[in-house]
């Protein structure tokens, strides 16, 4: 083998050059560094190519000639001088959107209301074989957390009450939080040719700024508190697979989206505390080493000298301290995104639920859940329960399986929902052990595994505690709503609980063994949920607020 027919290194430079890519990859950095680092020939010990950069003081000193800072400070505690770059590799390559449905739900917000709009994005993380070694997130979901949205911002309080729920039950789903996703648009309204056009500001470009100050100090912040696990860096985690992408407008007064990372080096400086936000969004300051108030002896934070490159007109490398201000464009990754060719989304659900905490605009309500469901409920259950007449019939047993498996099919898709699973959650019907079952049925695509995840289900006390909540909307409801209506059954001559949401309970095709649920005279109705609970209860079974 010879030079010319050896295959390349990941981390060539003349490939990256001829295909245009910006930044190394992770892995393919994390190979070249290990090569440099590690020889297996020479038998020397295995050294990990990776450190975590650490611009704070080491307290105590490892002279422990002195005390601690900031009473004493000497050479070997103190971080040495940063010269700020721009950083080679990056821990993702791209962001992919299953599909365009998520951001035409922020943008549908902002068309309602003017006001900007804030979510986590959802997904996973896979090979990009666009870019060698090259890593992909998929974004799968975005969750809204509680905020206060703004004609030119948004005020969000972390953390949130439901990040941990939220999270338990993304894991559940096989999805971890990727990265955060904002938008920040405002309509053009220098002609009336733009404004009939739809055409939104180009704010974020060269001559300003692509993340100001703000959002990539903010951005440092969450990758920081969600670092990636690292078997190649000693303290066992390098760095954070965290994305932060911007909904805003293009060059032509569209709407695009952006892909960014903090790098290493921000997250270092605001792990240390040495940087804030300035006027200019386009420019980060550094913080003053000076001393607290009631502290006149001793100084808050030690600053290192900081310094950045950059060339000049004449193309020379100029090297400028760094203080008191500096481009943040220093601090900042680019990425790529896009869609794949041919969406698959995990969540694809025809019908979509509310988004969570859009009050006013998307209401979440279990009576949204149970006006949407009891119709798919409904169908299921004519069909389980048709299905006996046209089993005992000789021939057409296999036509039934069919419609039996599109009814099925019709009520997992009707759950293959994320605002959906998260509020039906959030609302403590389904225990955490069967909020899993819940899950399974949903996100399943073996039609040769639905019926085993479906049986696994319907078995649990919390889908039973679902119908129930049902089945006493729908009795509650009136006769207006056509479910579970006594009259309906008697004028077709058949057994008047044919056709309601109750017969799901002891389907022919899954052995249940769950409680029975008839509605009885002597039970209460709770105001609340609706739920039917026994004579003399005080305090409703299911939601455990007082029934009178």
């Amino acid at each position: 083998m010879c030079d010319y027919c050896m295959p390349l290194e990941p981390y060539d430079t003349s490939f990256h050059t001829e295909r245009g890519i910006k930044h190394l990859s992770f892995h393919s950095f994390l190979r070249k560094l290990n090569a440099a680092t590690n020889k297996p020939q020479t038998g020397a010990s295995y050294i990990p190519p990776l450190e975590e950069l650490d611009y704070k003081v080491d307290i105590p000193c490892p002279s422990a000639s002195h005390a601690p800072f900031p009473a004493g400070i000497c050479s070997k505690c103190q971080p040495s001088a940063i010269t700020l770059q721009l950083q080679p590799y990056r821990m993702v390559d791209h962001v992919e959107f299953a599909t365009p449905a998520l951001i035409e739900n922020m943008l549908v917000f902002w068309r309602k209301t003017g006001c900007q709009r804030f979510g986590y994005m959802l997904g996973r993380y896979e090979r990009y074989d666009q870019v060698p070694l090259g890593i992909k997130a998929v974004v799968e979901a975005i969750h809204e957390p509680p905020q206060q949205g703004e004609l030119d911002g948004i005020q969000i309080g972390l953390p949130w009450d439901d990040e941990r729920r939220v999270e338990e039950l993304a894991s559940l789903s096989g999805l971890h939080v990727v990265g955060m996703i904002y938008t920040d648009l405002t309509p053009d309204d220098t002609s009336e040719e733009a404004k009939s056009a739809g055409k939104v500001m180009y704010k974020r470009h060269a001559q300003s700024f692509f993340l100001s100050s703000l959002e990539t100090i903010f951005g440092a912040h969450q990758q920081a508190n969600r670092p990636n696990s690292s078997r190649f860096s000693a303290s066992g985690k390098f760095s954070s697979k965290f994305v932060t992408c911007t909904i805003t407008g293009n060059q032509e007064g569209g709407i695009d989206v952006s892909a960014y990372q903090a790098s290493d080096q921000a997250v270092a400086m605001v792990k240390a505390d040495m940087i804030e936000a300035s006027v200019d969004p386009g420019t980060v300051r550094l913080k003053d080493d000076d001393q607290q108030e009631g502290q006149l002896s001793t100084r808050a934070r030690y600053i290192p000298d900081v310094f950045y490159r950059y060339k000049n007109k004449y193309g020379i490398d100029i090297k400028e301290n760094a203080k008191p201000c500096f481009p943040v464009d220093y601090l900042l990754v680019s990425l790529t995104h896009g869609f794949p060719d041919a969406p698959s989304p995990l969540f694809c659900t025809p019908t979509p639920f509310a988004i969570e905490n859009r009050a006013g605009l998307h209401d979440q309500s279990m009576e949204l859940v149970t006006n949407k469901i009891r119709p798919v409920l409904q169908n299921f259950t004519n069909s389980l329960s048709s299905s006996q007449a046209f089993n005992s019939e000789k021939g057409k047993g296999r036509e039934q399986d069919n419609d039996d498996d599109d009814h099925l099919s019709k009520l997992q898709i009707y759950f293959c929902d994320w605002h959906l699973l998260s509020f039906i959650d959030s609302i403590g019907i389904f225990d955490r052990s069967d909020i899993v079952h819940l899950i399974n049925f949903a996100l399943c695509r073996d039609s040769e595994r639905l019926h085993s995840t479906a049986q696994a289900l319907f078995q649990t006390n919390s889908w039973q505690t679902l119908i129930a909540i049902v089945q006493e909307s729908g009795s509650n409801a009136g006769p207006t709503n056509g479910v579970n209506q006594s009259s309906a059954g008697e004028s077709r001559g058949s057994d008047p609980h044919e056709g309601t949401i109750s017969s799901i309970e002891h389907p022919n095709d899954f052995d249940h063994g769950g409680p029975d649920v008839s509605v009885g005279s002597d039970q209460l109705n709770c105001p609340h949920c609706t739920f039917s609970n026994p004579a003399g209860t005080v305090d409703c079974s299911v939601c455990g607020l007082p029934l009178s």
